[in-house]
């Protein structure tokens, strides 16, 4: 059993290595391609990407619904497991919390860099329309980042009263800053209750938030009567796709944490063995909404539906699709029903595959569909006829995704992955310190 001063120890945020030097290093050179890429892109417009009247939404598109779907991990795992009072939940919520908040920052970063003219982004306030989708899409994405960043905050607090007191001695400037943020904190009871009471209050309406945001998104599709989005199940299909692709994504960086940090005496393979079968249940739900989603438009299909599942099942985009659905849907399932594909190991490889296909569906569910429109392609170059995402496009988007992973990696570096305080109660352990640590 460690002591206290040995487990803040373990606990405290501290500097990169080299490891994590590189890491950092190689995201921001990343990020620069894509700014570059993304000035030229204003200047010359919309001609650099390869959408066009057709495939008018392409990459940029799949990458927001991507983004919006791995923020779900604030609601389907932090809200659910805060609100429920499980235990084993400590080690895990706060770094689910870290990857909401940068998924649905670079979601609402993402519409900007879709907008051909962002200038114009103030439109979509001053002249709303609340019959539309859109409309709301503007509305709910800054309201689940506000609440998503008072999840993250609220709890922290008596964690920065610790750091504040840690690194007093030997950063005193970090000490106060950590002392700002801490709000005064005592650890007095009525301090205590309140910050219980704000917690369940913000878990419980990130969860209603996370519910209605997948659902605005799914309804962005499905109200323009496409073929492939027509649908009304489509609501379910995108929230039970998020929760695959938010525990997936969760699995993914604890273990990344784990490993750097070696937290291996905090998270144990017995957070990995619950989290493997969190996402057992998430993917026999999604699996169940996927045979919904394409059987019975198979058996009832229209001649335009059966275009496009055709384009699907057998055609030029079936390769990608089945490889999405049995190596990142069905053969994830399969590996984690075994206590052996449950270990730390195994979990990260399939976390990994879960996260990677979470994306292509998104690209699945999008352009396949925008290649089969209302009217038939007719009287337009050759090359309108498909869609391939552009040197110019891929740039942009591995830039966000290198962004959300720079934003996860700056918030664990300053911030605690794993609540102190709770972590010392839960343990038994208590004290305070006498002299700050180096």
């Amino acid at each position: 059993m460690k002591n206290y001063d040995d487990m803040v120890d373990d606990l405290a945020p501290r500097k990169y290595g080299k490891i994590g030097a590189a890491w950092i290093i190689f995201l921001i050179l990343i990020i620069i391609l894509g700014v570059i890429a993304y000035i030229d892109q204003l200047i010359k417009g919309q001609v650099v990407t390869n959408m066009r009247d057709y495939a008018l939404w392409g990459i940029y598109i799949s990458n927001f619904v991507f983004f919006v779907a791995t923020s779900f991990v604030g609601s389907a795992t932090v809200a659910f497991l805060r609100l429920t009072r499980k235990a084993w939940r400590t080690p895990l919520v706060r770094i689910a919390e870290i990857i909401t908040v940068a998924c649905i920052t670079m979601a609402g970063i993402t519409i900007m860099i879709d907008m051909a003219r962002p200038d114009r982004l103030l439109n979509l306030i001053i002249h709303a329309r609340l019959q539309s989708p859109i409309t709301w899409d503007v509305i709910i994405i800054p309201t689940f980042l506000v609440i998503s960043l008072l999840l993250l905050y609220f709890p922290l607090l008596p964690d920065f009263a610790i750091l504040q007191k840690y690194f007093e001695v030997t950063k005193p400037k970090l000490s106060k800053w950590y002392g700002r943020l801490s709000l005064k904190w005592t650890g007095s009871d009525a301090q205590r209750a309140l910050q219980a009471k704000s917690i369940r209050v913000v878990a419980a309406l990130i969860f209603l938030a996370g519910i209605l945001l997948q659902t605005v998104d799914a309804w962005l599709f499905s109200t323009t009567y496409r073929t492939g989005w027509d649908s009304t199940n489509f609501a379910p299909y995108f929230i039970s796709g998020a929760f695959v692709a938010g525990v997936g994504a969760l699995i993914t960086v604890i273990y990344v944490v784990r490993w750097a940090r070696k937290l291996e005496d905090y998270i144990t393979d017995y957070h990995f063995d619950k989290m493997g079968k969190l996402l057992v249940l998430a993917c026999l739900i999604y699996i169940y909404f996927n045979v919904n989603e394409y059987l019975i438009p198979a058996i009832t299909a229209k001649k335009a539906e059966d275009a496009h599942l055709t384009t699907l099942f057998t055609g030029q985009y079936a390769p990608l699709f089945w490889l999405v659905t049995v190596v990142g849907l069905v053969l994830p399932t399969v590996v984690l029903l075994f206590k052996e594909g449950r270990k730390p190991l195994p979990m990260f490889l399939v976390g990994s595959i879960v996260v990677i296909a979470s994306w292509w569906k998104r690209y699945i569910i999008i352009t396949p569909t925008l290649l089969e429109p209302i009217l038939p392609i007719q009287g337009v170059p050759e090359s309108w006829h498909s869609y391939f995402p552009s040197v110019h496009e891929w740039a942009i988007t591995l830039a966000t995704l290198a962004m959300a992973l720079l934003i996860i990696t700056v918030l664990i570096r300053y911030l605690p992955a794993i609540p102190i305080q709770r972590t010392a109660e839960e343990q038994s352990i208590v004290g305070t310190f006498q002299e700050a640590k180096p």
